[in-house]
This record gives C-alpha cells, structure tokens and sequence, in this order.
C-alpha cells in the first residue's frame, strides 16, 4: 500500500523472502511499478503513481540513501570478508621478513671509489661515506 487514507493504491504482489542481511527493507522491481502502473526517477529518489484523487509520491532524502549505501557497503565487505579469509588463510603461507637483514637486492653499492668521514669529533662511530675523489668544483 502507497499513500495516506484520503489517497492510495493497494494491490496485492507476490515476492519472494530471501534470507540474508541487508540494508534494505524491500526491493521493489519492474513487476512491482506495472502493478502499480508507478514510475521511479533515481535521480531525485522519488516514486509517483496514480491515486484515486491525485498523484501520489514517495520520497527520500539523498542523506537517508547514502546512510543506506553506506551501511549495505560495509555489510557486503564483513560477508565477503568472512567467507574468504579462511580460504585466504588456507591458501597463503605466512612469511615475515626481516627487514633488518640486508639482501642482494637491498644491498648498496657504489658506483665509485668512498670513504668514510667524521661528522663528529667526539664519536668515531658517527661517520658519512662521501665520494673518494671529488671533483674541482
């Protein structure tokens, strides 16, 4: 049923029950507008049929609809996160790199001759490798 009590359409739909969570309360499809005769404009989220007395409208806010993608977004991603993370997990072995120990593709090494000097005279430790042989300029 669609409209208040001085104008509205009843009709009766048969639909089916699916049983899985959502966002929304119902889906209203193409069979559902012809059996309305109603038409829906996305645009401005709203849907108009004829009434007995006069044209009978739907709306909703765009922040109700982007409340609703939002939460029906986080919904599908647990589901879809649920049922692939133990797949996920079974497939993938896992391996924690040392990111301290150097690789052959980590390592550095210059392209020329360098050496190392002091940066500070109280620790020797502290030092920077610069060019061996800088140029005059």
């Amino acid at each position: 049923m669609f409209g208040k009590q001085a104008n509205f359409r009843l009709e009766v739909l048969t639909f089916e029950v699916v049983d899985f969570l959502g966002s929304y309360h119902a889906i209203l499809g193409r069979p559902c507008y012809t059996k309305f005769l109603a038409i829906p404009n996305y645009t401005y989220l709203k849907l108009k049929m004829l009434g007995p007395n006069d044209v009978i409208t739907i709306s909703s806010a765009f922040s109700h609809a982007f409340t609703c993608d939002r939460e029906h977004f986080e919904l599908t991603t647990a589901v879809v996160n649920l049922s692939e993370l133990p797949w996920l997990r079974e497939s993938s072995t896992p391996a924690v790199s040392d990111y301290n120990k150097p690789t052959s593709l980590m390592a550095f090494h210059p392209l020329e001759e360098t050496k190392a000097v002091g940066i500070d005279p109280t620790d020797p430790t502290k030092t920077v490798r610069i060019r061996a042989q800088l140029p005059t300029k």
